[in-house]
């Protein structure tokens, strides 16, 4: 699936990314931690796609804003992701879950661009993140 090495997002991509986790980050449902999240997945039909945390009373069946994208990349036909960003308060970074999803539609030199509301922004590498993501081993 991952054979052949992506085209790096150029940097309008990338600001393109940032601005669609911005908005969508307003959306989010988070009346119980009330950290709303947003994220944005550039995939290699050239197309973003955006989600937001969706919290739920029984905590375990909220959604994270990554795999919220993720899942609206895959729902269009997307399988292949070649960067991301993620808009939250404090210190942007992805949970275990969120990595390892978007480890097996993305590899490990994927960009991840990880920023505040306010403008502070750094960006990682999938790999960074996750350096030893579970691979499933297929003969």
């Amino acid at each position: 699936m991952r054979s052949d090495p992506p085209t790096p997002p150029s940097e309008t991509q990338l600001r393109q990314l940032l601005a669609a986790a911005l908005a969508v980050r307003h959306r989010a449902h988070a009346p119980y931690s009330g950290f709303p999240v947003g994220a944005a997945l550039l995939a290699d039909d050239g197309k973003i796609y955006a989600g937001c945390n969706v919290e739920n009373a029984s905590f375990p069946v909220g959604l994270c804003a990554e795999r919220n994208a993720l899942g609206q990349a895959v729902a269009r036909g997307a399988r292949r992701i070649l960067a991301g960003a993620l808009v939250c308060e404090g210190e942007p970074l992805p949970c275990g879950m969120c990595l390892q999803a978007l480890s097996e539609f993305a590899g490990p030199d994927t960009p991840l661009l990880l920023a505040t509301p306010d403008g502070r922004k750094r960006q990682l590498r999938l790999g960074d993140l996750l350096p030893h993501g579970f691979r499933l081993q297929r003969s």
